[in-house]
């Protein structure tokens, strides 16, 4: 075997797993193996913060489709790590986290930057790499590599910062990738059968259609069946938006038309979907589930069939495998939902129809509180645009091929009504973890992937400022991008919340920001404020097109009113109750 030292071994591993970017801010602590990066083929991005560069190989990940990797120094590098790798987790990102940690020999001494390294992640990765030895340096990277991918989300690398040193013969192992089928002959014959007998079958095309590049064995099963395609919450990309049987996403602020249409079924394949209990929440006074529909539900992941929702089959496979399997099936059966094909057709554009007639016509929010908000904001100076208008406009502006991320907040999650895609690893949102701060650094690590696509973020100015700075990542590093910033000046989720449930006793709620678009300009970036509705489209295009002839980041700051969507959590919360006499005025 050939003699190397544990960081050859390392950055080996790392270039037979065809590693090109790692996202990052550079530490003693790996510095050897870090110092081999560029003779590897390796590009060391850094960015501004740790969380930023977890963000960065999320995104990349999710547009590849392949492992995007972070690394930081030992202790409170790693621990900026924590949000970001649970945000990967639930977005079921292949991100390998390397984490460098104390030296062996002191460990439990509470020296310089010591951490307790594993415990931290142990609940949002799938699976830890602990180098015991330096001797298996390779054999851990190459595992925690291998398992990102078969299970679909994080690892994590943890290496003493003293076994990057010495030698050892060693041989780099080669990647190991299972292929998946379809799932069991017993419960796709029992699918088949299920759809053969349906009247009125819908398909919920989920991350998993995107994840396993079966967006046209998907249509093809569709196109079958004549059956209305749903997005589950958040993956608006899993299904192309121009297709006739497109019927939008589910969740909050989803597609009516898609709800009505999934509420009438009487079987529902559920594919690639772990039908996560948020994005099956009833929405616009809409209890859309169907109680009594038979659930076919398609996962890779056995653990997630039947966990969230009762089923009739569950299909362990992959999606892509398992649609073909399933039309295969449908192929040699009679299929009675093809005798009303036509019909449910038309029903299908009627619903859709009226959708958008209702969206182009919901220019505002229209409860007490957001038209006392407009009124208020009227009579301020300066102009103040109304977030759903904006969206309309920012749909009709996105170019073709384009990839956004979102941040969590109430008008980007306003947006899922409004965001559509032709292609898939087009979408990339902060999943059922919904943190702050998400947005702008996934998008980064998207356009380091994929330079040739158009990449926009949307972020509310509270999610804003907790990312903003990876503007000079932006800047110094080349990775051109175009962030919108909606400049509403509150914390907007959090707030209707105070609005319903504490009759607007307002705490820590309202934000008096700066100008961002001055911020922006501030870090090398260009910067343009929008307080105009016929100036959202031309500000987008004109900003797409620096970024793609010019290769120059702008921040489009869009001065909006301070009108609420409808609340996230209406289910989680209740009127409270005071029983002490100086709280009685606070119920």
């Amino acid at each position: 075997m050939p003699r190397m030292t544990p960081s050859e071994a390392m950055v080996e591993t790392l270039a037979a797993n065809g590693v090109t970017d790692i996202f990052g801010i550079m530490g003693s602590a790996f510095m050897d193996a870090m110092d081999i990066f560029a003779p590897a083929g390796i590009r060391l991005i850094p960015t501004v913060h740790e969380q930023g560069a977890g963000h960065m190989a999320d995104g990349y990940a999710r547009v590849s489709g392949r492992h995007g990797v972070c690394i930081a120094q030992n202790g409170p590098g790693i621990t900026n790590f924590v949000t970001a790798i649970a945000a990967a987790y639930w977005a079921h990102s292949p991100v390998v986290c390397i984490t460098p940690e104390t030296g062996s020999m002191t460990q439990g001494l509470g020296g310089f930057q010591e951490a307790q390294q594993l415990p931290f992640f142990e609940t949002i990765t799938k699976y830890q790499g602990h180098v015991a030895n330096p001797a298996r340096m390779a054999e851990f990277t190459a595992r925690c590599f291998d398992r990102a991918m078969l299970e679909n989300g994080p690892t994590q690398l943890n290496i003493p910062r003293d076994f990057f040193y010495g030698d050892i013969n060693v041989e780099i192992p080669q990647p190991i990738r299972i292929e998946r089928g379809a799932g069991g002959e017993q419960s796709l014959q029992q699918a088949a059968a299920l759809l053969a007998e349906a009247r009125n079958p819908v398909i919920i095309s989920g991350g998993g259609v995107v994840m396993a590049d079966a967006v046209e064995e998907c249509k093809a099963l569709a196109e079958f069946l004549g059956a209305p395609v749903v997005n589950s919450y958040l993956h608006n990309d899993s299904f192309p938006a121009s297709h006739p049987l497109w019927c939008g996403p589910l969740g909050y602020q989803g597609s009516k038309a898609g709800m009505k249409l999934l509420s009438r079924a009487d079987v529902v394949l559920a594919l690639g979907t772990r039908l996560g209990p948020f994005g099956t929440l009833p929405q616009h006074g809409l209890d859309y589930w169907p109680k009594q529909a038979k659930i076919i539900q398609v996962d890779c992941d056995a653990k997630m069939l039947g966990l969230v929702k009762k089923i009739s089959v569950g299909v362990c496979g992959d999606a892509k495998a398992a649609a073909v399997s399933i039309l295969e099936r449908l192929q040699n059966l009679n299929v009675s939902c093809l005798e009303n094909k036509g019909a449910r057709a038309g029903e299908i554009a009627a619903e859709k129809a009226a959708w958008e007639a209702e969206l182009d016509q919901w220019i505002h929010e229209k409860d007490d509180y957001s038209l006392d908000m407009i009124a208020e904001q009227a009579e301020e100076q300066g102009s103040y645009l109304h977030p759903r208008q904006v969206l309309r406009e920012l749909e009709k502006a996105m170019p073709e091929d384009v990839m956004v991320s979102t941040d969590i907040g109430n008008i980007n999650s306003v947006a899922n009504s409004y965001l559509r895609f032709e292609k898939p690893r087009s979408f990339f949102a902060a999943m059922s973890f919904g943190n702050c701060g998400y947005a702008l650094p996934t998008i980064i690590g998207a356009k380091t992937a994929a330079p040739h696509r158009p990449a926009i973020s949307y972020a509310g100015d509270g999610a804003w400022g907790m990312s903003m700075m990876e503007i000079m990542t932006c800047v110094r590093e080349h990775i051109p991008v175009t962030s919108i910033v909606f400049h509403n000046r509150q914390w907007g989720a959090e707030k209707k919340n105070q609005v319903d449930f504490y009759n607007r006793r307002f705490v820590a709620g309202d934000l008096e920001n700066p100008s961002f678009a001055d911020i922006a300009r501030a870090m090398g970036a260009e910067g343009v404020t929008v307080d105009k509705l016929e100036d959202v489209g031309p500000a987008l295009k004109a900003a797409i097109a620096r970024q793609m002839e010019e290769g120059k980041t702008t921040v489009i700051e869009i001065m909006c009113t301070r009108e609420l969507g409808d609340p996230f959590r209406r289910d989680a919360l209740s009127k409270p109750v005071r029983h002490l006499d100086k709280y009685k005025d606070y119920c």
